[in-house]
């Protein structure tokens, strides 16, 4: 039987994979405004809640150790830097497919996410993969092969989605904070950046933020709708096993998905199809591999554990 802390864990990944999943709906709310301001309104209200935050979980003194560390360490500090950039380039290719309808592109590219990152993983940390890895790979590749052939371009929105959240794993490995304090940081990186961008927009008389108090509202919480399923997601990932959460982490993509077709009638095609059976198969065989490679670790201390007690 699963643990109290585990079906907790189990229950914050649900809650938390659900709310990515239907924030193109949130999106889609405030398509009025441009996706330019969206991106640079989520940045500035997540930065002002995760700072908030700071102070409401009492990591503050952490919080300041850590910028003073990476003000000493310039390594540290463009990798945070990367970070911000890399994130925040996620957001607005995210929120710009959603506006201009393109969900379905959006799905796929979090549904190539994690073979994305095993790639990433095999170019740069010079990780080896397994068969089924490989395997996994080359039909994911077909999938997007497919999509190109029957569209004449790469499903560029689909691969830098994927790409983009890659690397910014990749950078998060570097930097190696807690994930409230990490997003804080980033946030505050970008900012100066994303309230530049606001006070241009003011002065030209382009911005949507003073249109309505519904809107203004709407572009606020874009800072709880960023920063709280990932909160969520860390209490998970603290309670929950590897295996589960890569089960549990296509609730994302297919709720997208299923919005995209269903609630905005985005068309499914022939080729669409075909790509995410592909796609599907792949993470199949991914998170089959994953699970078995997982449950073979897990099993070890408790063998070395028998020999030490014999």
């Amino acid at each position: 039987m699963k643990s109290n802390n585990e079906k907790d864990g189990v229950a914050y990944a649900i809650l938390s994979y659900i709310m990515w999943g239907i924030t193109p709906i949130y999106w889609k709310i405030v398509q009025n405004v441009s996706s330019g301001e969206i991106i640079a309104q989520r940045v500035f209200w997540s930065f002002i809640f995760m700072f908030v935050l700071i102070f409401f979980t009492k990591k503050w003194n952490t919080y300041v150790e850590f910028v003073k560390e990476i003000v000493k360490k310039p390594k540290l500090f463009w990798s945070l830097i990367i970070a911000a950039v890399l994130i925040s380039s996620n957001w607005g290719i995210f929120m710009w497919a959603v506006i201009e309808g393109k969900i379905l592109e959006a799905s796929l590219g979090q549904y190539i996410n994690p073979l994305t990152s095993m790639l990433i993983g095999v170019i740069v940390l010079k990780e080896r993969l397994s068969g089924a890895q490989i395997l996994a790979f080359i039909l994911a590749g077909i999938g997007v092969l497919t999509l190109t052939l029957h569209y004449g371009v790469i499903p560029w929105i689909s691969l830098s989605l994927a790409l983009t959240f890659g690397f910014y794993g990749l950078t998060k490995k570097m930097i190696k904070a807690d994930s409230t304090i990490g997003l804080t940081l980033e946030t505050m990186v970008i900012s100066p950046i994303a309230l530049a961008y606001l006070i241009y927009l003011i002065s030209q008389s382009q911005t949507q933020f003073f249109n309505s108090i519904s809107t203004s509202l709407l572009l606020m919480g874009s800072g709880i709708v960023t920063a709280l399923p990932l909160l969520l997601f860390t209490k998970s990932a603290k309670k929950v096993s590897l295996s589960m959460l890569g089960i549990l982490q296509y609730i994302s993509p297919t709720l997208s998905l299923i919005v995209g077709v269903f609630l905005y009638h985005e068309v499914l095609t022939k080729a669409h199809i075909i790509a995410f059976i592909f796609i599907w198969l792949a993470l199949a065989v991914y998170t089959l591999s994953s699970i078995t490679k997982w449950g073979q670790k897990s099993k070890e201390p408790i063998k070395n554990k028998s020999k030490i007690e014999a």
